[in-house]
C-alpha cells in the first residue's frame, strides 16, 4: 500500500494534492452545472456543442505559445496566476446567475475566457508534477492525479445534479470559486528551488522545436493522432450529456449528475490501474485498447434507452477512456527531454482538449439533424477503427520507443525476453493527465 502512495514522500506534491482534489470538486460542478443552464436557457443541443468549443478552442490556437512560456518560465508562478484568474471568472458567472442576468452569449464568453487560462495552465501544471516529485515517482504521481481528478469527477456531478435541482446554478458557481482558494493556498506554501531557464533561440523557434519533435518522433505521434481522433469523435459524448439525461432518458438535473458521475467512477477506477504499475512496459498496447473498448462502449450506450443501464454502461467508457489517456501521457513525458517538456505537454493538450471543441461543435450540430444516438454512435465506430490501425502500427514504434526510453535513464538499455513481452512498447517510471 505504500508504494501504492510513495508520491506522498514529497512535500510540495501532497499540498498540490490536497489543493487540487477540492478545487477540481469544484471544477466538475462547475462543469455540469454551466452545460444544464446552457440547455436550460437555450434547449439547445447546438449551443451545448458552442460552449464545449468556446472552453476548448483556446487550448488548440495558444497550445504551441503556451507550451513555450512554460518551458522558458517559472511554472510555478504560472499555476498561481492562472488558478487566481479562474476564481475570478467563476465568481463572476456566479454573480451573473444569481442576479438573473446571465444569458448564453455570458457564458460562452466566460468558457472562452477559461479556455485562454487552462491553455496556458495545463503544460504547466503537467511539466510542473516532475519537479515536485523527481523522475522515480513520476509515474505515480500522474496515477494519483488521475484519481484525484475522477474521484471529484464522481462527487462533483452528483453533487450539482443535487444542487442545480433543488437551489439552483448559481452555487454551484460560487463553490467551485470558493475551491480555487484551496489550491492557490497550496501553491504558496510550497518551497520550490528557483530554476534558470535556458533561452538560447525566440519563442517562436522554440515553439516550432517541439512540434519537430513531435513530427519526426514516430511513437510519440502515433499516440498523439490516436488521442486525437479519440477526442474529436468519441469524447464529445460528454457535451450531449445534458440530451440524454433529459430528453432520452428522462432523469433531468439530478440524473444528468448521475450520468456524469459513472463516467468518473469508472475513470477513477482506470486511475488506480494505473497508480499500481511499478513501470510502463505494455502502456501502448493498453492505450490502443482502451480506445477500442471505448469505442464498443459508446456504441452500447448509444442504444440503451433505460436510465440504470445507461448509467452502468457509462462507467467501462470513463474506465476506458482515462487508461487511453493516462497511459498516453505516461508514455510521452517518458520518450521526451525535460527542455521539451512544456512544449510537447502543449501538443498533447492541443490533441486531446484543442480537438474536442471541433468535436463538440459538430456533434451538436450532428445531433440536431440525426439524433444524439446516431451521433454517439458514429463515434464510437470511428474510435474502435482507430484503435484497430494503432493496434497494427503498434509494433513497428516499439523499438524506437525503448531507444528514447533508454535516452533518458528512464529503463534499462536491455530489452526484456522477447517472451515476456507480446505487444509491449516500452519499460519505465513515468507521466499524467489534466484538470481542465
Amino acid at each position: 500500500m505504500s508504494f501504492f502512495f510513495r508520491a506522498f514522500r514529497h512535500r510540495n506534491y501532497r499540498l498540490f494534492f490536497s489543493g487540487q482534489l477540492i478545487s477540481v470538486t469544484g471544477t466538475w460542478m462547475q462543469s455540469v452545472a454551466e452545460s444544464w443552464l446552457v440547455y436550460r436557457l437555450t434547449g439547445s443541443a447546438a449551443l451545448l456543442g458552442v460552449t464545449a468549443f468556446c472552453s476548448q478552442i483556446p487550448v488548440f490556437i495558444l497550445g504551441a505559445v503556451a507550451g513555450t512560456v512554460a518551458d522558458r518560465y517559472n511554472r510555478h508562478r504560472i499555476m498561481v496566476v492562472t488558478q487566481s484568474v479562474s476564481m475570478v471568472l467563476a465568481l463572476l458567472l456566479s454573480v451573473l446567475t444569481f442576479t438573473a442576468l446571465v444569458r448564453p452569449w455570458h457564458v460562452f464568453v466566460l468558457a472562452g475566457c477559461l479556455g485562454i487560462v487552462n491553455a496556458f495552465d495545463i503544460p504547466a501544471r503537467q511539466s510542473f508534477v516532475v519537479e515536485m516529485v523527481g523522475r522515480e515517482d513520476l509515474l505515480n504521481a500522474i496515477a494519483l492525479n488521475s484519481s484525484m481528478f475522477n474521484g471529484a469527477r464522481v462527487v462533483g456531478p452528483a453533487v450539482a445534479g443535487i444542487l442545480v435541482a433543488a437551489i439552483g446554478e448559481g452555487w454551484c458557481f460560487l463553490l467551485n470559486g470558493l475551491s480555487y482558494i484551496a489550491v492557490i493556498t497550496g501553491l504558496l506554501m510550497m518551497q520550490v528551488p528557483r530554476k534558470r531557464r535556458v533561452r538560447q533561440h525566440s519563442a517562436f523557434r522554440d515553439a516550432v522545436e517541439g512540434f519537430r519533435f513531435v513530427a519526426r518522433t514516430a511513437p510519440v505521434r502515433a499516440l498523439l493522432l490516436l488521442l486525437g481522433i479519440v477526442s474529436l469523435t468519441g469524447v464529445p459524448y460528454a457535451v450531449l450529456m445534458p440530451v440524454f439525461a433529459d430528453s432520452i432518458l428522462h432523469g433531468g438535473a439530478r440524473g444528468l449528475g448521475i450520468l456524469m458521475a459513472a463516467s468518473g467512477l469508472g475513470a477513477l477506477g482506470g486511475a488506480l490501474t494505473l497508480a499500481g504499475r511499478r513501470d510502463v512496459r505494455g502502456l501502448g498496447g493498453w492505450a490502443g485498447l482502451a480506445a477500442g473498448s471505448f469505442g464498443v462502449s459508446l456504441g452500447l450506450f448509444s442504444l440503451s434507452r433505460n436510465f440504470w443501464l445507461s448509467v452502468v454502461l457509462l462507467v467501462p467508457v470513463g474506465y476506458s477512456l482515462m487508461v487511453q489517456m493516462a497511459a498516453s501521457n505516461t508514455l510521452i513525458q517518458a520518450m521526451v527531454p525535460d527542455a521539451l517538456r512544456g512544449r510537447v505537454m502543449s501538443v498533447y493538450s492541443m490533441m486531446f482538449l484543442g480537438m474536442a471543441p471541433f468535436g463538440g461543435l459538430s456533434a451538436g450540430y450532428s445531433a440536431e439533424h440525426i439524433g444524439a444516438p446516431a451521433t454517439v454512435a458514429g463515434g464510437g465506430a470511428i474510435c474502435l477503427v482507430a484503435a484497430i490501425l494503432f493496434r497494427l502500427h503498434l509494433p513497428s514504434v516499439r523499438g524506437e520507443a525503448r531507444a528514447l526510453i533508454v535516452a533518458q535513464g528512464l529503463a534499462a538499455s536491455e530489452p526484456p525476453p522477447v517472451s515476456t513481452a507480446p505487444v509491449e512498447l516500452v519499460t519505465i517510471d513515468a507521466s499524467a493527465p489534466n484538470r481542465t
